[in-house]
């Protein structure tokens, strides 16, 4: 009697880990198809080395310009990615070009432009920590979609400044534009 048990036992115990188990994929495939698109979200990101390559690109140009700059990449999110600091550029150069971008990734458009756009409110921008509204700052996009922002500072005008980023972020338009 006791050996015909331990066979009932077995089966039952194998036939509750099939059940288990059979319940564990129902519930990941019905999860996959019920699971809302909106809980997970997939973006484009800069990545470290090209971001680099862009940054040091603005203060060569800027340098083969005359100018001691520095050139500051953040990302989609506003925050430094790369900082750059050419070796004539002050410190200061640093958080302005920081700014500058940041104002680029508040806006959605140059520095420059938003400048231009948004003159009556210039005066309460410039005392939002973080935010300058200054030219020098510019878009980095890929294939149409923001995934960061280069802020350059230290030349005789923003739109100096201004023209080393653009010149910079040109310079890889190649490599940006991928889907």
């Amino acid at each position: 009697m006791s050996v015909s048990l331990n066979k009932q036992e077995k089966c039952l115990r194998r036939f509750r880990w099939q059940i288990l188990i059979a319940m564990v994929g129902v519930a990941s495939v019905t999860g996959a198809a019920f699971a809302d698109p909106g809980y997970v979200v997939t973006v484009k990101r800069l990545g470290m080395p090209l971001a680099a390559r862009i940054a040091e690109k603005a203060v060569e140009v800027c340098q083969g310009r005359g100018y001691n700059v520095s050139a500051v990449v953040v990302d989609r999110a506003g925050d430094p990615q790369v900082v750059m600091r050419g070796t004539q550029a002050n410190r200061f150069t640093i958080q302005i070009a920081t700014d500058k971008a940041r104002s680029v990734i508040l806006s959605g458009v140059d520095s420059s432009v938003f400048r231009r756009n948004r003159e009556d409110i210039r005066m309460e921008m410039d005392h939002v920590d973080g935010i300058l509204v200054l030219d020098g700052g510019v878009r980095i996009d890929s294939a149409g979609t923001s995934i960061g922002a280069l802020g350059v500072s230290g030349a005789p005008g923003g739109d100096k400044d201004e023209a080393c980023a653009r010149a910079a972020v040109e310079a890889y338009v190649g490599r940006l534009d991928l889907p």
